[in-house]
C-alpha cells in the first residue's frame, strides 16, 4: 500500500488523514493533518483537531510537514503520526493538546476500498482505509483535561485528489473491540467528462469475516440523504439511520485549497442494519459514530 502520493503531484491537490480515537468510556477525539496545493500552485499544510463541543484549525508551512510514501508517517509541526502512534504537541488557537499514544496492530483490508475506480484519473476524491481498528494505549492532556484511551480504539483512513466531491455522505463505526466489528459507508456523486454517477464503498466487519459493498461490485443505492441511507448489493442489504447528531465545522478542499465549510458529527447516535437475504446479521446502534453528510 502506498502511503503518500503527493510528493511529485502537481496544483491543484490535497491529500489528507483521518485519526479517529475512541477511549472506553466513549470520550472521542479526531486529527486532520493534511498537506494542499491550490490553484495558485500555494502548497501548505493544516492541522485539524475535533473533541467535545470543539473543532480547532491550525495551518503550517509547507516545511513544516513531512510524509512518506512507503509507510505511514506524517510529521506536521511538533506532532507526529505513524503505524506505532501518534505523538502531538499542539498549543494555539485556544487549544492545548499534549501526549502519547500507542497503537497496536492494524486491521488492514483485503483489498483497496476504491477496487478498480482507483485507476480512474480524473476523479474528484480518491478514498483509502488504512485502518479499521487497533488497540489504544496511552493518555493525552486536552484544554487542563486528561484522558486516558488505554484499552481504547483508533481507526485511520485517509482521501486525496483535487476537492471533496459536491454531495456526499460517510460514516463509520468500530464496537467489541479493536478490528473486531465495525463499518466505514460513504456514497457520492462522481462527476465525469460525459455524465456522472452516484456511487458507494463500504467495508464492514462482523463475525470474523469482511463484507464488501461497493459500486464496482453491482451494490445499488436505493435511498441517500442527510439522514441515512440504504443500499443492497446481491442478497446483502445495509441500512443506515441517524437518530442524532451533532454537528461540528471543519474545512474541506475545493481545487486544493480549503475553502469548503463542512460539518462533521463525531459522535452521533447512529443505527445500523445489515441483512444477508432475510437474515439479520446484526443491527448495531452506536452513540459514537461518526456521520457527515454534505451537498453543495
Amino acid at each position: 500500500m502506498k502511503f503518500f502520493y503527493g510528493a511529485k503531484r502537481s496544483a491543484p491537490y490535497f491529500e489528507g488523514w483521518y485519526l479517529k480515537h475512541q477511549s472506553k468510556e466513549g470520550k472521542t477525539l479526531a486529527l486532520i493533518p493534511a498537506f494542499h496545493m491550490d490553484s495558485a500552485g500555494h502548497r501548505s499544510a493544516s492541522l485539524q483537531i475535533i473533541y467535545g463541543g470543539g473543532s480547532w484549525w491550525m495551518e503550517y508551512p509547507e516545511t513544516q510537514f513531512q510524509a512518506f510514501q512507503n509507510r505511514f508517517q506524517v510529521r506536521l509541526g511538533r506532532s507526529c503520526f505513524s503505524a506505532q502512534g501518534m505523538e502531538v504537541n499542539v498549543n494555539q488557537n485556544g487549544l492545548l493538546l499534549q501526549g502519547v499514544l500507542k497503537y497496536g496492530p492494524f486491521a488492514v483490508l483485503h483489498s483497496d476500498i476504491m477496487g478498480p475506480f482507483r485507476l480512474f484519473a480524473g476523479m474528484q476524491c480518491a478514498h483509502g482505509v488504512i485502518s479499521m481498528g487497533h488497540l489504544l494505549e496511552g493518555s493525552l492532556h486536552i484544554n487542563g483535561e486528561v484522558i486516558d484511551f488505554s484499552g481504547g480504539t483508533g481507526y485511520i483512513e485517509t482521501d486525496r485528489g483535487r476537492s471533496f466531491p459536491d454531495a456526499y455522505l460517510w460514516t463509520q463505526c468500530g464496537w467489541n473491540g479493536p478490528g473486531d466489528e465495525g463499518l466505514m459507508f460513504a456514497a457520492a456523486t462522481i462527476p465525469l467528462p460525459v455524465g456522472g454517477f452516484t456511487g458507494c464503498i463500504c467495508a464492514i466487519l462482523h463475525d470474523r469475516k469482511e463484507y464488501r459493498l461497493a459500486t464496482y461490485r453491482g451494490a445499488k443505492i436505493e435511498r441517500w440523504s442527510s439522514s441515512g441511507a440504504r443500499v443492497r448489493q446481491g442478497k446483502y442489504c445495509l441500512e443506515i439511520e441517524l437518530l442524532e447528531k451533532h454537528d461540528l465545522p471543519l474545512r474541506a478542499p475545493v481545487d486544493g485549497g480549503m475553502e469548503r465549510t463542512i460539518h462533521e458529527s463525531l459522535c452521533a447516535n447512529v443505527n445500523y442494519c445489515f441483512w444477508n437475504g432475510k437474515h439479520l446479521l446484526f443491527r448495531h446502534t452506536d452513540p459514537c459514530a461518526s456521520f457527515e453528510y454534505a451537498a453543495r
